[in-house]
């Protein structure tokens, strides 16, 4: 079960953290995957350990909030093999309420967490309609559809993302191509270690126990456990699921409230 044998999937984001495990676990299931990152020294390090674990993995240098750059690169990749899976996973984010959040911040939050989404959903589509149907998966968070302190511009940008899914689901069901959306609680990845130590010095022990508390379950998700949702999801398993969220987060949103 949930196979991807020679599914060709587009990984944006798809060298560190959440992608990352995105990338291996597709790999491991028999997908040819192609990472999109700015890091492309990191991109081809990580390619190159999941080609020596068995797996299928190229990497493209690629700005997903260019426009014209996205395009090329879909359309390269699609000429040589129908690209089958999109994962829109590259993000950033952003700590401030509103008056702390600058012209300059919201601008770039939007430029990656939702420009760079739909760039890349205008790229693929017109190629999964042509080759018959394809899977696309949008990562959006907790913060899309509950208020969490402190992080105005990334909610707004999660918020888009959740909006985009229901959206192309809707307008593309016809053309045999599902759209669904992943939300994260707290993810233990690379990104928060650097948080704490970055803004509480001496004290990274207590923020993280902190952190992890926050999750009724106890802990932070795995990035793993996100990959596994996100290769059901891309599975022929999940063919009769389109237009749906799916929460992960530990009982975050449902048992807080």
């Amino acid at each position: 079960m949930f196979r991807l044998t020679k599914k060709v999937a587009v990984i944006t984001g798809g060298a560190s953290g959440i992608g990352l495990e995105i990338s291996r676990a597709f790999a491991k299931q028999g997908a040819i995957v192609h990472i999109f990152e700015l890091n492309i020294d990191l991109a081809e390090r990580e390619a190159d350990l999941i080609n020596a674990n068995g797996g299928k993995a190229y990497c493209h240098k690629v700005d997903v909030s260019n426009q014209t750059d996205v395009l090329k690169k879909m359309a390269k990749i699609n000429a040589i093999q129908p690209i089958n899976i999109l994962v829109n996973n590259a993000g950033i984010a952003h700590i401030g309420d509103v008056e702390k959040t600058t012209e300059a911040d919201m601008d770039k939050i939007y430029n990656v967490n939702i420009k760079g989404v739909y760039n890349c959903l205008h790229a693929v589509i017109p190629f999964m309609k042509s080759n018959k149907g394809g899977v696309i998966i949008n990562l959006c968070s907790v913060a899309a559809t509950v208020g969490i302190a402190e992080r105005f511009a990334y909610s707004m940008s999660k918020g888009a993302v959740y909006s985009m899914t229901l959206q192309v689901a809707k307008d593309y069901v016809g053309e045999n191509i599902r759209c669904n959306s992943i939300s994260p609680g707290r993810v233990h990845t690379p990104f928060v270690d650097g948080f704490i130590k970055k803004n509480y010095p001496g004290k990274e022990t207590e923020m993280f126990e902190k952190l992890s508390a926050t999750q009724p379950i106890g802990r932070m998700a795995k990035p793993e456990e996100i990959g596994a949702l996100a290769v059901y999801l891309a599975s022929d398993e999940a063919a009769f699921v389109t237009g749906s969220d799916y929460v992960i987060d530990g009982g975050f949103i449902k048992l807080n409230n």
